[in-house]
């Protein structure tokens, strides 16, 4: 006889899930610091 599968499929981990999770921190922080970079660009030149 041919033996069963496993019970337990392994799956393998998927990196665009791991960033996806981070993406709503990540995002209004990096806009943050946009904005702080070309206002700070504005200012300067002003």
């Amino acid at each position: 006889m041919s033996s069963p599968a496993p019970a337990t499929p392994t799956s393998e981990v998927d990196p665009v899930e791991d960033v996806v999770t981070v993406i709503p921190l990540v995002l209004p922080i990096a806009g943050a610091v946009l904005m702080f970079l070309l206002a700070f660009i504005a200012v300067s030149m002003a």
